[in-house]
């Protein structure tokens, strides 16, 4: 709806759009000239690789729907489909994104400051609400920002909740009585503990949103894909009360890693390659606390 509309206000057709030299500025999809740049198409799509795997294949939040059909061929189905509309809106985001910069440039709109610094993230609600696109273009947006955060933040407190509950305080072995108050005000707290995290990125990213989303998953979710790949691949036992400082120890050898200069890497620059890193080094860890 947001591209028909800005379309429209430029007096461009769909079709004019993808054949306008605007758009050709924005095209470019693979960096393959300097494998030392950080969004070198390898190391873009390695990295891309295993975050799609971990923030999709190894979260139950998007499993969960697999897990629900009647048998694997159905499940199979559903990934496939999933991942075919998947590749459909994220070209579509690509697009709008593209068009969000030509339609500003052409209307002498400029990225929206934060703190004295450009803040492209900003581009789109600015356009959306302050332009003269007229009221839907606004209130698709916010339905959309609402949808999307209400989505998220539900799933995400539900899992946090779940999780804390039961592996951190055992919840089940608490009387019947309790438990539903345990519960309520974990859900609180992990609520207060989500804001403060939305907070922090304000004052700590200083890449857009989805790199730095990115950047972080490369930390977060190395030790998981790491456990995942020790338990699919081996037998081993391991001592289970160790390997949270294997977890921490890992996160850390690889946040030192990521802010490493390129100066000092003779001008390479670390990029979502840190993921599978990361992962390795888990299993590693993992491996020296097998049991004998």
């Amino acid at each position: 709806l947001c591209i028909y509309f800005i379309n429209t206000q430029l007096d461009w057709t769909f079709a004019e759009f993808l054949a306008s030299e605007e758009l050709k500025s924005y095209s470019k999809t693979f960096i393959t000239d300097d494998f030392l740049a950080r969004n070198h198409f390898i190391k873009s799509f390695v990295g891309g690789m295993f975050i799609t795997i971990c923030m999709t294949g190894l979260d139950q939040d998007m499993m969960q729907k697999n897990l629900t059909c009647r048998n694997i061929g159905d499940a199979q189905k559903n990934m496939v489909t999933f991942s075919i509309v998947l590749v459909i809106v994220t070209f579509l985001f690509v697009l709008l994104g593209a068009l969000l910069f030509i339609y500003a440039a052409k209307q002498n709109i400029a990225i929206p400051l934060m703190d004295g610094a450009p803040k492209t993230d900003l581009l789109f609600p600015e356009i959306a609400l302050n332009s003269d696109l007229g009221i839907w273009v606004g209130i698709t947006f916010l339905l959309g920002l609402i949808a999307a955060a209400y989505s998220s933040a539900d799933s995400a407190l539900t899992s946090l909740t779940t999780s804390f509950c039961v592996d951190f305080l055992g919840i089940e072995q608490k009387p019947k009585a309790s438990q539903k108050k345990i519960r309520k005000r974990t859900h609180i707290w992990m609520s207060v503990v989500l804001v403060l995290v939305v907070i922090l990125f304000k004052y700590v990213l200083d890449s857009n949103v989805i790199d730095g989303l990115l950047t972080v998953a490369t930390y977060t979710y190395g030790p998981l894909l790491g456990l995942f790949a020790f338990g699919i691949f081996t037998k081993y036992q391991i001592k289970d009360r160790y390997v949270w400082i294997v977890a921490v120890v890992c996160v850390g050898i690889i946040y030192v890693l990521g802010n490493i200069p390129p100066e000092s890497l003779g001008g390479y620059q670390v990029g979502y390659e840190l993921l599978p890193f990361n992962g390795l080094l888990t299993f590693i860890g993992l491996l020296i606390l097998r049991e004998k």
